[in-house]
């Protein structure tokens, strides 16, 4: 289905293995890296790892996914050409169990060409420079369960359903949160379906 939209870029955006879903089986990160191996793109396969893969081995899954041609950045940025243009992708590594290191990956960059942040935990947005065009996150999975007049009454995030789900804009800025297509803890989905994002981006100049 992703291949069959045309993707200028695909970015993935971390768990890709998880441990301990309630009548579930776990599967290695060698498999899904072959399965993913199919994705195809210009610009691309890139992806960031998550909370889940540096709890089983956040290394074996970057072997995984880079034998298979799919780019993992781990506080790192990677340089792009469009259509005679340049911008970056900045790759977070994940929050919870690798800290905070945006300043020094952001540092790194010392040009004024557009970024787009990776990043599996949204809870970084709030320390995310004026500059950044556009920070794409996971890990919530839109709280998987979405009550009616109530929302999703447990979010992976400590700024609760602030973060949990779509397009967030605050002073200026831009975040984006997908629901995935996974779950987690329990294999539940209520009213928040498994999504493969499309996403356009358009220049305001």
């Amino acid at each position: 289905m992703t291949n069959e939209q045309k993707p200028d870029l695909i970015v993935i955006l971390g768990d890709f293995v998880i441990q301990g879903v309630l009548g579930g089986t776990f599967v290695p990160p060698e498999p899904i890296a072959r399965e993913l191996s199919g994705l195809r793109a210009p610009l691309g396969v890139v992806a960031v790892l998550g909370n889940h893969d540096w709890w089983l081995d956040g290394e074996r899954v970057r072997r995984a996914l880079e034998a298979e041609g799919i780019k993992v950045l781990v506080d790192d940025n990677l340089r792009l050409n469009y259509k005679d243009r340049s911008f970056w992708l900045m790759g977070l590594d994940d929050l919870w169990t690798r800290g905070n290191h945006l300043r020094s990956t952001f540092a790194a960059i010392d040009d004024n060409e557009p970024i787009i942040a990776l990043s599996h935990n949204p809870d970084i947005f709030p320390d995310m420079p004026q500059r950044v065009t556009l920070t794409l996150a996971g890990h919530t999975h839109g709280g998987q369960v979405d009550l009616p007049l109530i929302g999703p009454p447990v979010v992976p995030s400590k700024f609760r359903q602030r973060f949990a789900y779509g397009l967030i804009e605050e002073r200026g800025r831009k975040l984006f949160v997908t629901g995935g297509i996974g779950t987690s803890i329990i294999p539940v989905r209520f009213r928040v379906k498994p999504e493969i994002a499309i996403l356009t981006l358009i220049s305001e100049e």
